[in-house]
């Protein structure tokens, strides 16, 4: 997950930085740190991303979507 999908995924499922945090077991200056690129643990990222798609989002990677870079979707759930 890059820094940008994180926050279009937060904002596609109307998470804040707050709530992202508490599901993901991070502080929210974490979740801010990563949204603003600063790098952090993998394994941070990755309860991040897992709390996210907890929340119904599905991460695309480059190349995925048609003539498009990276990015979010919902699922149909």
């Amino acid at each position: 997950m890059l820094p940008i999908q994180c926050k279009m995924a937060r904002t596609a499922v109307n998470l804040g930085v707050r709530e992202l945090a508490e599901l993901a077991k991070v502080s929210p200056d974490t979740v801010a740190r990563f949204e603003r690129g600063e790098n952090l643990r993998a394994r941070t990222v990755e309860d991040m991303q897992r709390a996210l798609e907890a929340a119904g989002v599905i991460f695309e990677a480059e190349g995925e979507m048609v003539d498009g870079g990276p990015g979010v979707r919902l699922s149909r759930a």
